[in-house]
């Protein structure tokens, strides 16, 4: 596999607004009535319609993303100092995440079980509760068995594969029909493995992640396949009209428990759902592979401080979401209470306490930087 040379600036795009999606995704979480952390009296039932839809987005194009990211460093170093790369960039925040940051949602969340902040630490910092965190875990296990898949694409099997792709991508609506496979291990592992937490080992969420991770692979190893995304991109986003008109029909459509068993009902979902990811995953890399040609200075900052304020900003949503949960005040006001104080925290964390020391920068998965270059940048 050749060395590829041409920058992606629609990943930088991509990365950055996607995290920023999660990270609204959690502020509103307290508020849609469904179960989380800290949970406010009123909820939205609007709100939960609509945070259902960009569930079956956010983090499918996440994962895309970092599996074009992870040939592009593949076919720039060794596997070995691929893992290397991942070890320190990855394992490491993701082991201070579980010690330092996850602890305290787990309190807030159980307060009256624990005397104090303090305590609880004494009892939840070897508990290593992924949490949120849950996604890193998932990157680590992809990227290692991203290894053997870029080697396979490597050989001959692999890019007779690829030039398969690449036929297929030719035709308007060549990729989206790769949705059929991805709808098969959607249904067939949801079947064997009902249950649905984020566990690496539930094969009914970790192989239809593992799909999207290892097209975002396959698809940024042919230039013809990415080329191929953003000149269909139209037809892609008539094909994603479509999958939100089926998922919202299924989402309101009447009780059909008397005509449909369970099981069928579920598959029915996960196919709705399936089509809407697929869909979305195309569309989306296809505008910002049109529109997104390059990476100003801003973005690069905010790329490189993304990662750190991914690993805390659901713990600082979680404390705030205690005390603003308990206000009289009505959702509106308390969620762009809660909107606005968590990204400034969580900003201020990472621009003042995570990016000048280059302990905390290793810490939180960022590059050693000389201070003299640091200083310079903030000049």
């Amino acid at each position: 596999m050749k060395r590829i040379k041409r920058y992606y600036p629609e990943l930088d795009w991509l990365r950055v607004s996607l995290i920023l999606a999660v990270f609204l995704h959690h502020v509103f979480m307290p508020f849609n009535g469904d179960g989380w952390h800290i949970m406010n009296n009123e909820s939205s039932k609007l709100l939960d319609d609509i945070m259902v839809y960009f569930e079956q987005v956010r983090l499918q194009t996440l994962f895309f993303v970092a599996g074009a990211a992870s040939f592009i460093l593949l076919s720039k170093v060794s596997a070995i100092e691929f893992i290397a790369n991942k070890f320190h960039r990855l394992f490491i925040p993701f082991m201070v995440g579980m010690v330092v940051v996850v602890p305290p949602q787990t309190y807030f969340e159980h307060v009256e079980q624990y005397d104090s902040i303090f305590s609880a630490y004494g009892q939840l910092i070897f508990n290593f509760e992924t949490n949120h965190l849950w996604f890193i875990e998932f990157l680590l296990v992809f990227m290692l068995l991203g290894i053997p898949f870029y080697w396979g694409m490597c050989c001959s099997i692999g890019r007779r594969f690829s030039q398969a792709i690449i036929q297929l991508a030719e035709s308007r609506n060549g990729l989206f029909v790769i949705v059929i496979f991805l709808v098969l291990i959607r249904g067939l592992a949801q079947f064997m493995t009902s249950s649905d937490g984020h566990k690496v080992e539930n094969l009914s969420i970790s192989l239809f992640f593992l799909f999207f991770f290892l097209a975002g692979m396959l698809f940024i190893g042919s230039q013809k396949i990415w080329q191929a995304i953003i000149l269909h991109r139209r037809a892609n986003l008539y094909w994603l009209a479509f999958s939100s008109c089926a998922f919202y029909a299924y989402y309101y459509s009447p009780d059909l428990s008397p005509y449909l068993s369970l099981t069928v009902r579920w598959q029915l979902w996960w196919l709705v759902c399936s089509l809407v990811s697929w869909s979305a995953v195309l569309t989306l890399i296809g505008y910002a592979g049109c529109y997104c040609a390059s990476t100003p200075t801003w973005l690069k900052n905010m790329n490189t401080l993304i990662y750190p304020f991914y690993i805390i900003h659901q713990t600082v949503i979680v404390i705030l979401g205690f005390y603003i949960v308990q206000y009289s005040a009505g959702i509106l006001i308390k969620s762009i209470s809660l909107l606005f104080l968590s990204l400034i925290i969580c900003s201020v964390v990472c621009f003042f306490v995570i990016r000048p020391f280059n302990v905390t920068r290793y810490l939180f998965g960022l590059k050693r930087i000389d201070k003299s270059t640091l200083m310079g940048a903030a000049r």
